[in-house]
């Protein structure tokens, strides 16, 4: 088995992506979850550009991590300049970063007419950036910038750049496709002619401005490269950068020979690619490869009907072993093998009648707006209302929400919620930023008494979509709300003419799905011939 080397530069190269940026604290919690799934390096930041992460590596040098090596990034020395007497490079050195990963100049262009300096003074640069750090007993890894233009454009002189910093200590070289403009073939031309060229091995670094970021990165492993540089989920500039979920994932399961992350690292990547976007505060991609809530997800009932009999059918490996889950979506054109497939875990599949009614009740609902592949947790709940084994955790009494303002002051909103809790009615009053904001307040401080678990709860992403546009102001909208604890992520769905009303009806429902959930009600079997007539009446006034 090769060991592929895989060199995480999130919180560097990631972060230079628009509207990424990471606080201290991000960075090292993302530090840690990376060690933790058996990455090799972890490249922290240049250490030089902002106290940030100058403090990071200070900090990072005191971290008990198992397996991956803390890396400090940085350029060449500037022209004209003894490296040791370059700010740069002495930043570099006391960073206590075990590796350092230098970049330099490989394609002529950049070289008189980026650095404007001569060939010979580019190569001294590279010389003297590694030797440096080399003597200071640092593992130096040489990034080749342009690497694949560069050796388009003038081949002998890239790789003569390269042959420089095996020379002077380096113990890797990094082919980059900075530009992200190369194709898998051309990839594999220049990673053979550095492989040739080098006794060091070879690693890549990818961008994605082609679209083949990952695919570039996999031809490059085929002809010999031993370490992938890239970032979770792809975060970057421009188009982003190699997504290295994608990346281990396709050594680990499609490619035979290659030993990447550790034994359990490839079975939690989709709690890694989402633990980053929750830090990074971004949404999800649902149609990521591997890890996105779709890249299993079933609706059409013909590829439904076949999953259920053979999974291989249409899934191209087991979801569970990267951490994610398979879902069926229901719609009023799934038919009735997505209504079996998603009540199986509720064991009602053999009950032609009930899913005829649960087929019927979807179709009604989605005539009125409601769409149940984004809201699971919300179809959960209407299966148990079908049965008849829903029983409300608190009756809705009342609600109201105020907002008040002025041309001096900014909005002040207040939700007053009234609600029966068992034998208890809770009247409370709460603010929020906003109308969606002060209802939730509101209804966790009337429930806090009764279920203290719902402090663990979050929202995770709020939606919201116009249904029938051509009413203008009064048109039907639909509200998604996404939210989630420790253990889960769940998405829920209201519909109203009136976008407070359709936000507290998806709120209830996410409210009531965690309350099931954690009490094992969720899932579990559903006899109808059993259920208890719903406890309380609910109204939404």
């Amino acid at each position: 088995m090769t060991r592929i080397q895989i060199y995480d530069t999130t919180l560097r190269d990631g972060s230079q992506g628009e509207g990424v940026n990471f606080s201290l604290q991000d960075k090292l919690l993302i530090t840690k979850k990376l060690d933790s799934l058996g990455f090799d390096y972890i490249e922290g930041g240049y250490p030089l550009s902002n106290p940030k992460d100058s403090e990071y590596f200070q900090l990072a040098a005191d971290m008990d991590l198992k397996h991956a090596l803390i890396t400090a990034f940085g350029m060449t020395r500037r022209r004209d300049i003894a490296a040791e007497d370059d700010v740069g490079m002495r930043a570099l050195r006391d960073s206590k970063a075990p590796v350092v990963t230098i970049v330099g100049k490989t394609w002529d262009l950049h070289v008189t007419e980026v650095l404007r300096v001569d060939e010979a003074e580019n190569l001294a640069m590279i010389r003297d950036s590694v030797a440096f750090l080399h003597a200071e007993g640092r593992q130096v890894i040489y990034d080749a910038e342009h690497f694949f233009d560069g050796y388009r454009n003038n081949p002998d002189f890239a790789l003569k750049t390269i042959h420089t910093a095996q020379e002077a200590g380096a113990q890797i070289v990094v082919l980059c496709d900075t530009n992200g403009g190369r194709l898998p073939e051309q990839i594999a031309e220049g990673v053979e002619a550095a492989r040739s060229a080098l006794n060091i091995p070879v690693g890549i670094h990818c961008h994605n401005d082609s679209d083949v970021a990952v695919a570039n990165s996999l031809a490059a492993v085929d002809h010999g490269a031993i370490q992938v540089q890239g970032t979770i989920n792809g975060i970057g500039e421009r188009c982003g950068n190699a997504d290295l979920i994608s990346i281990v994932a396709n050594l680990a399961l499609k490619k035979e020979g290659y030993e990447v992350l550790d034994e359990s690292g490839v079975m939690h990547l989709a709690e890694l690619s989402r633990y980053v976007y929750e830090i990074a505060n971004m949404n999800f991609r649902s149609g990521q490869a591997f890890v996105g809530a779709s890249a299993f997800a079933h609706k059409g009932g013909m590829h439904v009907h076949a999953v259920n009999r053979v999974t291989e059918s249409y899934e191209h490996i087991p979801p569970e072993v990267v951490g994610n889950v398979r879902r069926v979506l229901v719609s009023e054109l799934s038919g009735r093998s997505n209504i079996v497939a998603k009540a199986t875990k509720f064991r009602l599949e053999h009950d032609n009648e009930l899913m005829a009614k649960i087929l019927e009740r979807v179709q009604e609902m989605e005539n009125d707006g409601y769409q149940f592949e984004a809201a699971e947790a919300s179809f959960d709940l209407l299966i148990k209302k079908v049965v008849g084994t829903y029983a409300p955790k608190f009756e809705r009494l009342h609600y109201r929400v105020n907002v008040e303002t002025d041309n001096l002051s900014e909005p002040a909103t207040e939700a007053t919620v009234k609600l029966r809790v068992g034998d208890n009615v809770e009247h409370v009053v709460a603010e929020g930023d906003g109308p969606v904001n002060a209802l939730d307040t509101a209804l966790r401080k009337a429930l806090r008494a009764a279920y203290p678990n719902l402090d663990e709860m979050h929202l995770v992403d709020y939606k919201v979509r116009v249904i029938n546009s051509s009413e203008g102001t009064a048109a039907r909208v639909r509200v998604v709300i996404e939210s989630g604890d420790p253990h889960e992520v769940w998405s829920t769905v209201g519909v109203s003419e009136n976008i407070i009303e359709a936000s507290w009806l998806a709120l209830v429902d996410s409210v009531e799905y965690k309350l099931y959930k954690d009490d094992g009600e969720v899932g579990q079997d559903m006899d109808p011939s059993t259920a208890e007539p719903a406890a309380a009446k609910t109204s939404t006034t």
